[in-house]
């Protein structure tokens, strides 16, 4: 199969690539290390077009969207964005996004972001249930058509106020704006997936690369942006859910927060019914505290060597210097400092519960 190709392919310099959701795309510049600390300490960018961007328009789009998403659409203003999960019938995620209420000046109502090669399958999701609901809106799947890249770190606002005529320091967290970055008409949103004050900037494809040249600071790869969410205790589609190898309700993700009952949505009463009787797992955090990386479906058990649940992603923190984790486990296990087991190549391996994030941003 023929991997698609981000609109910045033409700029990278010599990085290592890979298959993602795919898509060919930089799993690191220098080094996931250095690029990471570029994050944490002053400031990198990403290329993330492999995230899908997806409009909807018209009449009935605020409708098709409330009900194809856990969060209340409705509360947003022009300009405001927020996450939401997207879930089947039964509650199960399919996807994670983030809902833009586009500024006035655009065409177009409303924009969401599925995960690396979700955006076919969720634009047919958003086409058939307009049809099949009698709705009146427009929905265009743009990911050809747009190139992303995200600004992350302390510096983030310096370097961007140093190229745009907007004033970054005036959006808040969740908010997006309309203007030239580079001289180039944007969309600027605060928002990122790193823990990190930062913005996300999405401009035509054919000229991504004035916007990504003029961002003087460190490129940074897939690699790192997994290191940085981990730290957070974000989730990643296809590690901490997919609805075939590891379907989960966002309670058991626990990103119920997510989830506005008080709406209608497809998966609405499955929820419900989830949460008035609990659930039994949930996802937590796990460090290390004997030498080894957790990583995914590896297997975690209690003190006694008893199974619990397995991980979903783990790393070497670059921050802390410890090997931290996400799993899921029986509820009982939430308290932080519950002593647990991770199995490393057949030999357990002490370690202990730990509230997420893992670092305090």
């Amino acid at each position: 199969m023929t991997l698609r190709q981000s609109p910045l392919a033409g700029v990278y310099e010599d990085p290592t690539l890979t298959d993602f959701g795919g898509w060919e795309m930089p799993v690191e510049f220098d080094s996931i290390r250095i690029e990471h600390t570029a994050v944490r300490e002053t400031v990198g960018k990403f290329d993330v077009s492999h995230m899908g961007q997806v409009t909807v328009s018209g009449p009935d789009a605020l409708e098709l969207t409330q009900r194809l998403t856990t969060n209340d659409v409705a509360k947003l203003s022009p300009g405001d964005a927020q996450y939401a999960g997207i879930t089947d019938a039964d509650g199960i995620l399919l996807d994670d996004t983030v809902v833009y209420r586009l500024p006035d000046e655009s065409d177009d109502d409303y924009l969401f972001i599925p995960n690396a090669g979700h955006d076919g399958e969720m634009t047919e999701r958003w086409v058939t249930h307009r049809d099949e609901w009698g709705l009146t809106a427009t929905v265009t799947n743009r990911t050809e058509e747009y190139a992303m890249i995200a600004l992350q770190g302390p510096e983030a606002q310096d370097t961007l106020t140093a190229e745009t005529a907007l004033s970054p320091d005036s959006l808040g967290r969740f908010e997006v704006a309309s203007g030239a970055v580079a001289g180039v008409e944007s969309l600027v949103a605060r928002t990122g997936y790193t823990g990190e004050d930062g913005f996300e900037l999405l401009c035509p494809a054919s000229e991504a690369e004035t916007v990504w040249s003029a961002l003087n600071c460190q490129p940074c790869g897939l690699g790192a942006r997994d290191t940085l969410r981990l730290e957070m205790g974000f989730l990643l589609s296809g590690e901490e859910f997919n609805p075939r190898d590891e379907p989960r309700t966002p309670y058991e993700a626990d990103i119920g927060w997510t989830v506005a009952l008080d709406t209608e949505f497809v998966g609405r009463d499955a929820l419900a019914a989830r949460k008035r009787e609990g659930v039994a797992e949930t996802l937590v955090g796990l460090e290390l505290l004997d030498r080894g990386v957790p990583r995914h479906g590896y297997d975690v058990n209690d003190a006694d060597g008893e199974p619990l649940g397995h991980v979903t992603s783990g790393t070497m923190s670059p921050t802390l210097g410890v090997p931290i984790a996400l799993a899921y486990l029986p509820t009982e296990y939430t308290d932080p400092d519950t002593p647990v087991q991770v199995v490393i190549r057949g030999e357990p391996k002490e370690a202990r519960t730990r509230a997420t994030p893992f670092i305090d941003r």
